[in-house]
């Protein structure tokens, strides 16, 4: 926290920056917003300035990147824990509300290789977005170099750029069958929901799938024609770090939860980026007189 000088009138402006404060006594909205002004008579209560701290560093450097390139069916680890129980705590407190969504639900509407639709709402994040205060400073730390080198040594790649987003899905809707798009490097995906309000029986897990190399990328194949299918864990605490490879199928079956209810998840997107090949696309949207930059590279970091 930085305090300026008193000003005549004898308040002081107070900011935080990328901290969380706890008084014993409820500071106004203007000051959990950011920035208010405090007579001097309030300075008396007693404060306690507490830095968070999203990523567990523990967990981080326990995560071996050997063994996560080795797993089968693709490269994937589905850690507890990567989050600071504080963090996540937080964060969960202060989830994006679902006005802010955009719907991509559409019961008519096939993807290409005839999948079925992935029924959701999404919050695509770019600078500037109106998020609560935890989110921006957990982007913020995913941005910064400690968690890019992680994830560099992770999928032994280190062009790349990450995209943010929130999905949130209701009851009955489901994510197909899919191997991501060939620029996608792979995806972390955190698991925000908690008990009581979510029970484990509703579904949501992200289901790795294998189908040992039956199934051409371009296809629609069901749940079913796996031959073998393993949920990953979704409660407390928990996220999904995979690399794509051809044969990367997942998807999340049906959701059976109540009315009102979301599978809520933030997910970070490692974006395959190298400057010649970014290049050489808008010279081509150039010549086809389109814009240069497409709307998922404006969220791009």
């Amino acid at each position: 926290m930085h305090m300026a000088s008193a000003t005549n009138s004898g308040s002081i402006s107070l900011r935080m920056e990328r901290r969380a404060v706890a008084t014993e006594f409820d500071p106004p909205a203007e000051f959990r917003s950011g920035t208010c002004e405090f007579l001097p008579s309030l300075l008396q209560c007693r404060r306690v300035e507490v830095a968070v701290e999203y990523i567990d560093a523990k967990a981080l450097s326990a995560m071996d990147p050997s063994v996560f390139q080795h797993a089968e069916p693709f490269p994937w680890i589905n850690p507890a824990g990567f989050l600071t129980d504080a963090g996540f705590a937080r964060l969960v407190a202060n989830l994006p509300d679902v006005s802010q969504f955009t719907s991509a639900i559409d019961a008519m509407r096939v993807r290409k290789y005839g999948q079925k639709n992935h029924d959701r709402f999404v919050l695509e994040y770019v600078d500037g977005i109106d998020i609560p205060l935890p989110w921006q400073e957990l982007i913020d730390e995913l941005r910064g170099d400690r968690y890019r080198a992680f994830i560099a040594s992770l999928l032994g790649h280190r062009h790349f750029r990450f995209r943010f987003h929130w999905h949130y899905t209701p009851g009955s809707c489901s994510v197909s069958p899919h191997c991501d798009s060939r620029t996608k490097l792979g995806s972390h995906i955190f698991y925000l929901n908690t008990r009581p309000s979510w029970d484990p029986a509703w579904g949501g897990e992200t289901v790795i799938l294998d189908d040992h190399g039956r199934f051409d990328v371009d296809s629609s194949p069901a749940f079913e024609d796996f031959d073998s299918a393993v949920p990953a864990q979704t409660m407390d605490n928990r996220s999904l770090i995979f690399s794509r490879r051809g044969n990367s199928w997942h998807g999340v079956r049906a959701i059976e939860c109540p009315e009102g209810a979301l599978r809520k998840v933030f997910i970070v997107v490692f974006e395959d980026y190298r400057r010649v090949r970014m290049l050489t696309k808008r010279m081509t949207r150039l010549i086809k007189g389109k814009p240069l930059v497409a709307e998922k590279e404006l969220g791009m970091y």
